[in-house]
Formats: structure tokens, C-alpha cells, sequence
């Protein structure tokens, strides 16, 4: 059989689907990829009016105190106090399914929180596992698609699901924490939230570092087993929604302690894992915790589609002392948030309630668009420079600079002294106790064995193998003895 060549939308050969263009090795992501560009906004819009991805979705506001000092790391203004508060909207969501799919399902959680501070909004977009399946955006719209309902059936497909993760063996780490005893939580406030990216703060001096972020729950991790969620979906499908609400409603406020891991920029090439790699941890014995303060829920949105379905959140909104590191999913997310929601909310969505800053000032040259509702008075102009005392530049970068080296082109990640796909996987398979390793393997097994190709199950078994030798054998017994049925 003759091989087909993959193309763009107008007709090109393309070169490289599996990375994305970079300044040199290690190095941001360039504009000029029109692939990753041309998959990416394509993808945003393949659906209306609902989400692609993260459809259903629960919110509340509450606000964020500054317990700890941080101000050697960061400049920004809200955490630039002990005891300063800043208000917050979050939004929690399943990820692959509808709207109309049910809250206690095996699936990660969006953990997406608005700060509303005084320099501006600032987004942090994360799940509730540090991890993810793939490490660079260019193969995020073929994982979703692998995930989602098939275009013939209709339907989540076995074949495809694992299909893709045979040829993504980055996924093993994250696909070891869904289908461990974590993957579905009792409710929203029963998890733990994460940045998941690596992030870049700068403290006054003009000093880099590279963060991550852990909401952990103070109400204690609780999930349920497999068993649990099927019987609670199909007695509540709004399970995780109702929670919340009533929590909230009868003031029993959930709250979560904000941990960060603290990296001087210039260990991070020099580090054993590449810190920018969505796939990997930062082992706690390297960069221990260190508390920030509290995020706490204490009001639910009075209309959950004016508030929650039209909450737009942008990992590109930073304020001072906040920016974006070499994180190539972090630089995709950075263009495709914002263009999702353009194109789903309108250019104007930044101006709806919900996503507008509560005490900055907005002071630009946007006109115009869909629901214009903030065009100027009669004198302003909207072009700039201007002689008629308009808004003009500050000059003073958000973030510090990000060195690059190199030639352009689609370069695979730089690898770090213990970068593989498989020994965080294996390192997280060793934490577990006998109980969780045989719910694991029973838990990837039920799902592995529905595969219709057997080199797609073996492909799939030699990644576990790889990660760890009992982890491997444990689910290739549990898929045999299901296929034997």
C-alpha cells in the first residue's frame, strides 16, 4: 500500500508533524510554523457553540490570600503582601466529553483560575495532574480527536483512544495517573490543582525563575473507584455540579493551599529532567514545596451560562512579574486559549462581566467586532502613536528576557540527563501499594482489551514493560485474562 503524504490546507507536504518549529533547540516557539498555526486555530473551531474541549464545566468566585512572602521571586502585585486578597473566579471541567456528559467520569479536571488583580487579569490554566499526555501543541489536536466521539460511530473509541497512546509513549506518565486511583475524583473539591506548565516569575531585582504551581485540597484528596463513578453517573450525572453548589450554598467554603516549586533559571538547563517538558515532574527532593497562600470559594455565579460557559480563560494573561517559559504546550496554549475564545465568544469576550478586570483599567485601541460595547468617545483615536495624549507603552517588560540559540526548524526536545518517556512512570507505579497497582492494571485493562489489533495492544504493553517490569507484566495478565472471556 502505497503511503499517502500528510498535507496543510493547501495542498503542501508537511515536513514534520510531531514538533513544532522552535528558535533553536529547547527554544520558544516561532510564529512562522503555519502548521501549527493552521492545526491549531483549525481545531478551535471544529465545534459551536460549546467548548472542544473541557464542554462541561461547574464555576464559583471566592478570592486568593497571600500567606507567605514570595517577593525574592515575584514582583507581582497581588502576592506582593502577607494577608493581601485578590478576588477569583475558577472554573473545574472534564475534559473529553459534551457538555451534556456526566460529572463522575474517568477523565482529567481543567483547574482554570482568574485572578482579578490590580494590574490586570491574570490567567493560570492547569488540571488537577502536573502532567499531561503529550509534551509539544502540534499533536494536540490529534489527541483530542483520538479521545473524542468517532466521526462514523459516534462514539469514544477503544481503537483510537489507545491507538494514539501506542504512538505517543511521552502519555504513559499520565496515563498511569488516570488510571490509577486518582483518575476520578469525588468532586471538584476533593482534588488537588495544578499549573501543570512550568511558568516564569521575576522578583524586582530583574532575577528569572521557573515555577509550578500546587493547589492542594484542604478538604483531602477523595476519589472513587471505577465501580463508584458508573453507579453515581447514572444516578447523578450532575454530580460534581450539585456538590459544589450546595457546598458553597450552605457555607461550608472549600478551599486549597497554594505550594510553588522554585527553579534559579540558570539551573534549568544543567537540570536532569527538562523542566519545560509537560510530560515530567519536578521531584519534590529536588525543588521542595513552598506555600504562597490560600484560594478560597465562598459565592456561586448567579447565572451559570453568563458566568461559567461564558468564563474565557488565556494562559497569555500575565501581569508584571509573571511570564511564559519554553514550555512548548505552554507557547501553543498561549496562542490557541485566546483564538478559542475569539472565535467562540467574539473579540469582545474580554469586556463580558465574568472575564473583565475588576479594578485595572482597560485602556486600548480595540474597536469594533462582535458586541462592541467600549468603541471611545467621539475625539479618541485608534491608532498609535498618537499626538492626543491616548494610552501609550510602559517600555518595562512583563517577564524577564528568554535566551535562544540555534537554527530555526522543527527540532525534538532537548533531552536532559534522565529524560526518557517511561522512568517517572515507573517512579509513580513504585509509589503505589499492591491495592492501587492491581486497581491500575485492572483499570487500563478494561479499556486496553476492547482494542481490536493486537499490535496496538502490544505496543501499548511495551511501554508499561518499559516503565516498570511488574507494572508490565500485571496488565498484560489483566488484558489476556479479559480477552480470554
Amino acid at each position: 500500500m502505497t503511503q499517502r503524504v500528510l498535507t496543510t490546507e493547501s495542498g503542501a507536504p508537511v515536513a514534520d508533524n510531531q514538533n513544532s518549529a522552535t528558535a533553536g533547540v529547547g527554544g520558544p516557539i516561532l510564529l512562522q510554523d503555519q502548521h501549527l498555526l493552521e492545526k491549531l486555530a483549525r481545531f478551535n473551531r471544529e465545534r459551536i457553540p460549546e467548548r472542544v474541549v473541557h464542554a462541561r464545566g461547574s464555576g464559583a468566585y471566592g478570592y486568593f490570600e497571600v500567606t507567605d512572602d514570595v517577593t525574592a521571586f515575584t514582583r507581582a502585585d497581588f502576592l506582593s503582601a502577607v494577608g493581601k486578597r485578590t478576588e477569583t473566579f475558577i472554573r473545574f471541567s472534564t475534559v473529553a466529553d459534551s457538555l451534556g456528559g456526566a460529572d463522575a467520569v474517568r477523565d482529567p479536571r481543567g483547574f482554570a483560575l482568574k485572578f482579578y488583580t490590580d494590574e490586570g487579569n491574570y490567567d493560570l490554566v492547569g488540571n488537577n495532574t502536573p502532567v499531561f499526555f503529550i509534551k509539544d501543541p502540534i499533536k494536540f489536536p490529534d489527541f483530542i480527536h483520538s479521545q473524542k466521539r468517532d466521526p462514523f460511530t459516534g462514539r469514544q473509541e477503544p481503537d483510537n483512544v489507545w491507538d494514539f497512546w501506542a504512538h505517543a509513549p511521552e502519555a504513559t506518565h499520565q496515563v498511569t495517573w488516570l488510571m490509577g486511583d486518582r483518575g476520578i475524583p469525588a468532586s471538584y473539591r476533593h482534588m488537588n490543582g495544578y499549573g501543570s506548565h512550568t511558568y516564569q516569575w521575576t522578583n524586582a531585582e530583574g532575577e528569572a525563575f521557573f515555577v509550578k504551581y500546587h493547589f492542594k485540597t484542604n478538604q483531602g484528596v477523595r476519589s472513587l473507584s471505577s465501580e463508584q463513578a458508573a453507579e453515581l453517573a447514572g444516578r447523578d450525572g450532575n454530580s460534581h455540579q450539585t456538590d459544589l453548589l450546595q457546598a458553597i450554598e450552605r457555607g461550608v467554603n472549600p478551599s486549597w493551599t497554594l505550594h510553588v516549586q522554585v527553579m534559579p533559571a540558570a539551573e534549568a538547563a544543567d537540570y536532569r529532567f527538562n523542566p519545560f517538558d509537560l510530560t515530567k515532574v519536578w521531584p519534590h527532593s529536588d525543588y521542595p514545596l513552598q506555600r504562597v497562600g490560600r484560594l478560597v470559594l465562598d459565592r456561586n455565579p448567579d447565572n451559570v451560562f453568563a458566568e461559567v460557559e461564558q468564563a474565557a480563560f488565556s494562559p497569555n494573561n500575565f501581569v508584571p512579574g509573571i511570564g511564559p517559559s519554553p514550555d512548548k504546550m505552554l507557547q501553543g496554549r498561549l496562542f490557541a486559549y485566546a483564538d478559542a475564545h475569539r472565535y467562540r465568544l467574539g473579540v469582545n469576550h474580554t469586556r463580558l462581566p465574568v472575564n473583565a478586570p475588576r479594578t485595572a483599567v482597560v485602556d486600548n485601541y480595540g474597536r469594533d467586532g462582535l458586541h462592541a460595547t467600549r468603541n471611545g468617545a467621539r475625539h479618541d483615536k485608534n491608532y498609535e502613536p498618537n499626538s492626543y495624549a491616548g494610552p501609550a507603552q510602559t517600555g518595562a517588560a512583563l517577564s524577564a528576557p528568554l535566551a535562544i540559540h540555534g537554527w530555526t526548524g522543527t527540532h525534538e526536545a532537548p533531552a536532559h540527563t534522565k529524560d526518557d518517556d517511561f522512568f517517572q512512570a515507573g517512579e509513580l507505579y513504585r509509589l503505589m501499594s499492591e491495592d492501587e497497582k492491581g486497581r491500575l492494571a485492572a483499570n487500563i485493562a478494561g479499556g486496553l482489551s476492547q482494542v481490536t489489533r493486537d499490535d496496538v495492544i502490544e505496543k501499548n504493553l511495551a511501554h508499561f514493560h518499559a516503565a516498570d517490569a511488574d507494572y508490565g507484566k500485571r496488565v498484560e495478565e489483566a488484558v489476556r485474562a479479559l480477552r480470554e472471556d
